[in-house]
């Protein structure tokens, strides 16, 4: 009798059987039913007009892409004064996390990151074989102290989301050099700004600057969130010559498609999207987090955050889980965090003014009937 595939077949390697795959934010309910989707961080006022017109007239997909991306380089250079030849693309932001913890550590080695971290860093750390470590928080947010101390000799890449996902936190400046400053100059730092471009750029976190004047620094960034294009899967990251280059060698040869490289170099030119993006999300946030804040006695507390999502705590009578499924009843999709250690937490995405008031007054109703 043949056996089971699982009994003579290849055997995964126990790093790779210990990952747990990513999951997705929903878009419908348990019984398929479309639902507002306010769980994956997308821009509400969708992409800008200038980057789908270029998306439309981007060349035949008969053609490979350009494999160095050299428009969408030199674009990107010239928005942020960075040399192009500093800066790598990728399949989206994730590919070059993924690159950095295959490029820099393995079996034996260490990857840190912040407890409630983006999900894709202990994935990335286990894919490579290196073992993942969680430095303590700080009320949900990065503690500078705990990462520091959690270095061992065989740390080799610290991630650090900046706002942080999925809490929202953000680590300003100053406690930023402090964390690079404190790390041996062997281990690399990498500065996920997925959500930079909704922070006041007045209180940028300098990561860029740190990736420009240090060799063990990696500034990561996508167009996904506030651009608009996360369909495209497009991002970059930028740092040391060295560190580029060693990106370059294991990255996929034509890793970043035509109408993605056209859509994003249209993107950059639009900076004025950009801006009314990052003005309504700062507008409808500090709205829906002052709703919420009138629940606190409710034991609903909404995290601070610097990012387009809010994470609401529910510590009181009114539980994630019934929220998430009273929010799905009344047509909205949030994300319910269990998987990341955080059971008593919904992600809810800052969509428009109407969908953010409607889930405030849906959550004040939950809360306020709850026993």
């Amino acid at each position: 009798m043949r056996r089971a595939v699982n009994e003579t077949g290849p055997k995964l390697k126990p790093w790779i059987a210990a990952i747990h795959a990513y999951v997705p934010g929903k878009s419908a309910g348990a019984d398929g039913k479309p639902l507002a989707k306010l769980s994956a961080n997308e821009n509400p006022l969708g992409t800008s007009p200038a980057a789908l017109e270029a998306r439309a007239e981007a060349s035949a997909p008969s053609l490979y892409p350009d494999p160095d991306s050299r428009r969408l380089r030199d674009a990107i250079g010239e928005l942020h004064g960075i040399d192009p030849a500093r800066i790598v693309c990728g399949t989206g932001s994730d590919e070059l996390l993924n690159l950095a913890a295959q490029a820099f550590a393995g079996p034996g080695d260490e990857v840190l990151f912040p407890r409630f971290s983006f999900a894709v860093y202990e994935i990335a750390t286990r894919r490579c074989g290196a073992t993942p470590v969680e430095a303590p928080d700080r009320d949900y947010a990065a503690d500078v102290d705990a990462l520091l101390a959690a270095v061992t000799e065989r740390t080799r890449v610290v991630f650090l989301a900046n706002p942080n996902n999925p809490t929202g936190s953000f680590l300003p400046r100053a406690e930023l050099a402090r964390l690079h400053a404190g790390l041996p100059a062997e281990v690399l730092l990498v500065i996920d700004q997925a959500y930079a471009e909704y922070v006041d750029p007045a209180d940028q976190d300098e990561g860029l600057a740190l990736a420009a004047a240090y060799t063990n620094v990696l500034a990561t960034r996508t167009f996904s969130k506030i651009y608009g294009l996360a369909g495209e899967r497009v991002g970059w990251g930028t740092g040391a010559p060295a560190l580029v280059e060693a990106l370059n060698r294991i990255r996929g040869p034509f890793n970043v498609t035509v109408s993605a490289q056209s859509a994003a170099v249209a993107a950059l030119a639009d900076q004025a999207f950009v801006e009314a993006s990052r003005e309504h999300n700062r507008a409808v946030r500090a709205r829906f987090v002052a709703a919420l804040e009138t629940l606190g006695n409710r034991g609903v507390r909404p995290l601070p955050s610097g990012a387009n999502f809010v994470l609401v705590l529910f510590e009181g009578a009114l539980s994630a889980e019934a929220a998430l499924h009273g929010l799905a009843d009344a047509g909205y999709a949030v994300r319910h965090l269990p998987g990341q250690g955080l059971p008593q937490g919904l992600r809810i995405t800052i969509g428009t003014a109407e969908q953010m008031d409607e889930v405030a007054g849906c959550l004040r109703r939950m809360a306020e009937g709850a026993a």
